[in-house]
């Protein structure tokens, strides 16, 4: 097999709407690494074809940070390790649009309130949808949400107050996931996609991959985020959290990361692809070879436990690749 006819048949069957079978992205995630450039123009030529320059930009806030009861092994949030990370609850609605303001200004284009729970307490429930009627009102910018289970009721609110999507993360591959958390399930997961949709939220999923997961089980992810097929796919790259579990973790090759990146392209070619946390730390462009390797958006100013780029600083380097922001 000549690999770059492969890769090239692979694109031509994506751009002509034909699409690629499970048995070609397997054999894409088999190819030697000094092809892995190859794949990523050609995920870049799908993508500009699908979706045009622009990148889409997105900030987060935290609404709710720290001592979750869940046990991701990954997550510096967890009550279960002791990461010294500070704790908070819900701050005032005031103070969020004042946030959401901010991100506005510096060229998001969403602006995505996450919230470090199992599920919302009806309580905080309707505190959540308070600050979001705000946000719409006194700002005017696109607003998703990240708040763990839901019900169908919640989920139908959500969408009656104009949230565009919804992200919930199936963090790794299912044949993985029992390692990685045993508080709930992979299934318990896929049920609160189910649901948002059944709403009629858009869906916002991922992962993160560097856990220690085999490039077969990132295999296994990406079919499954072909299967659910989400308007919106968030990959993070693992940056170690001191006193969790996974603290020791080595980091990925810039390779594999490529190659994930490149090949959910190829399966997705109408998502937006987004860099998620870790982009700053795991590589050492930012993700500008990302941003022409299949991703299409990222998150910028920082993440849910720590920092990032300054907004300015991001929009520059996409106009210097030759994008819109």
């Amino acid at each position: 097999m000549d690999i770059n006819e492969f890769i090239k048949d692979c694109k031509e069957n994506v751009l002509s709407g034909v699409g690629i079978t499970s048995e070609d992205v397997s054999k894409l995630f088999k190819i030697p690494e000094e092809y892995v450039q190859q794949l990523g123009i050609a995920a870049n030529q799908i993508t500009r074809e699908f979706n045009g320059n622009k990148v889409d930009v997105e900030q987060l806030n935290n609404i709710k940070k720290n001592s979750c009861s869940e046990d991701c092994s990954f997550c510096g949030q967890s009550a279960f390790f002791d990461t010294g990370i500070e704790s908070y609850q819900l701050p005032s609605a005031q103070e969020i649009v004042i946030r959401a303001q901010k991100a506005k200004d510096e060229g998001a284009e969403s602006y995505c309130l996450v919230a470090a729970w199992r599920e919302p307490s009806p309580n905080d429930f309707d505190k959540v949808c308070y600050i979001i009627e705000e946000i719409n009102d006194k700002v005017g910018i696109s607003v998703e949400c990240s708040l763990g289970f839901l019900t169908i009721q919640q989920a139908k609110k959500l969408k009656e107050l104009q949230v565009k999507r919804y992200n919930h993360n199936l963090e790794t591959a299912k044949s993985k996931f029992s390692e990685i958390c045993t508080t709930h399930t992979y299934e318990d997961r896929i049920k609160t996609l189910q649901i948002a949709r059944d709403a009629g939220l858009e869906l916002c999923t991922g992962g993160i991959i560097g856990l220690g997961e085999t490039r077969e089980q990132r295999l296994e992810l990406v079919l499954e985020l072909a299967s659910i097929y989400p308007e919106e796919v968030t990959i993070n790259i693992l940056v170690p959290v001191p006193g969790t579990p996974l603290e020791l973790q080595t980091s990925l090759e810039k390779s594999e990361i490529i190659r994930m990146f490149s090949i959910i392209r190829f399966l997705l070619p109408e998502s937006v692809i987004k860099i998620s946390g870790g982009r700053e730390t795991n590589l050492d462009d930012s993700g500008e070879e990302l941003l022409q390797s299949g991703a299409n958006g990222i998150i910028t100013s920082g993440y849910l436990t720590m920092g990032g780029n300054e907004a300015k600083k991001d929009i520059k380097m996409i106009k210097k690749i030759g994008l819109e922001a």
